[in-house]
């Protein structure tokens, strides 16, 4: 099944190693567990799907919960992310801007690895939709009209 994955996928996988924090086995869940990208339309979903939503909790105007991860999606994939999201946070720039600005702000550390697990994965989803590696300096600009 290995070969048959490497054979069908391996243009991809090779991408996603490129993104600082994905190592050889978590490209090859991700492409497992996601069919290759090709289920998804946009990374909202994804994240979705992984179960890395924020859901709140609240119930008109007296009952006001935390706001918590859903946990509705692939227990697999979650943890897969949740263990890549340490190597994130010391090796892919952005993820560990985005982890120092939300622990800055006094939230939890969890939380803000929860969020690199979102940015994770993210750019995985853009990675595999763009047919680009992995680079650090690009930035998404808006052409405004």
């Amino acid at each position: 099944m290995l070969i048959l994955l490497k054979k069908e996928h391996q243009d991809l996988l090779t991408r996603l190693e490129t993104i600082p924090g994905i190592g050889k086995k978590t490209a090859i869940m991700l492409v497992v567990l996601t069919d290759g990208f090709e289920r998804f339309t946009s990374g909202s979903e994804l994240c979705s799907y992984s179960g890395l939503t924020p859901i709140i909790r609240q119930s008109g105007s007296s009952v006001k919960g935390r706001a918590r991860i859903s946990k509705i999606g692939n227990v697999k994939l979650r943890n897969l992310l949740f263990m890549c999201s340490f190597n994130a946070c010391k090796y892919n720039k952005s993820c560990r801007e985005l982890y120092q600005r939300i622990v800055a702000k006094g939230k939890s550390k969890k939380l803000a690895l929860i969020a690199v697990c979102n940015k994770l994965l993210k750019q995985a989803f853009a990675i595999a939709k763009s047919g680009l590696i992995y680079d650090e300096t690009y930035r998404n600009t808006l052409v405004k009209n």
